[in-house]
């Protein structure tokens, strides 16, 4: 399996699982139905945890553009290669939430919420602000590579065993500072499935939030990449 392969198969597990534990709180009539913010922050450490393991030996698991961008500016991963890996990440984040569309299309047709909908792809905002917004995605995604790195660093990359890892710290992110925003901290999860929100023949489904859809790809980038700086300094 080559690393292309490997990030794409590990963010389509992420997005399927990820997203079908929110279409599975959010949307009429499922079993898990009005589940709260626990399961889904549970379900989408799970999908971490899926994701990380199936492609860590073969790719490093970076499953997110701003962990790929991170890692090479601080040398850590090759420039070239970042294009192939962001590719994966996306196309792979927009298949994983077509299956899930597939998987909850009659829960789709039953409700009648287009904001519920759309919150099952993508995040928005509990407290819409362009600036708080931006520096919440940026802390997130800092916590997020900064235990990353740290975890990582002993063998200077991901294996598999380091899945259950960064599964307990992405759940940590989703408990404590998911509140605000959703905690997408990875561009690819959020616009991946915005577009396949926008492409999709989701019945009633509403407008996909073009306005809103910068915020999870900087705001991670951002924080992403003071995160590897910052490690690097406590290296020295």
């Amino acid at each position: 399996m080559t690393p292309f392969l490997a990030e794409y198969i590990g963010s389509m597990l992420l997005l399927l699982l990820g997203n079908s534990v929110v279409a599975n709180v959010l949307l009429t009539k499922t079993k898990g139905n009005n589940s709260g913010l626990i399961v889904i922050a549970f379900g989408w450490a799970v999908a971490v945890f899926v994701g990380v393991y199936s492609s860590a030996t073969v790719s490093g698991a970076h499953l997110n553009p701003a962990i790929t961008i991170a890692l090479a500016s601080i040398g850590k991963f090759d420039w070239g290669s970042v294009p192939s890996y962001i590719a994966a990440q996306f196309l792979g984040a927009m298949t994983g939430s077509g299956l899930m569309w597939l998987a909850y299309k009659q829960h789709f047709d039953a409700t009648e919420d287009a904001d519920a909908k759309l919150a099952v792809f993508c995040n928005s905002p509990a407290i819409p602000n362009v600036l708080y917004n931006l520096i919440t995605e940026a802390i997130g995604t800092f916590a997020l590579m900064l235990g990353v790195l740290f975890i990582a660093a002993p063998q200077n990359s991901l294996g598999a065993l380091d899945a259950l890892p960064v599964a307990l710290l992405v759940l940590g992110i989703g408990v404590s500072l998911g509140g605000p925003t959703g905690y997408a901290i990875n561009p690819s999860r959020d616009l991946g499935p915005r577009i396949m929100h926008f492409l999709l023949p989701i019945k009633n489904k509403g407008n996909s939030n073009w306005n809103y859809s910068w915020i999870p790809v900087v705001g991670p980038i951002i924080g992403a990449v003071i995160a590897a700086f910052v490690f690097q300094l406590l290296q020295a």
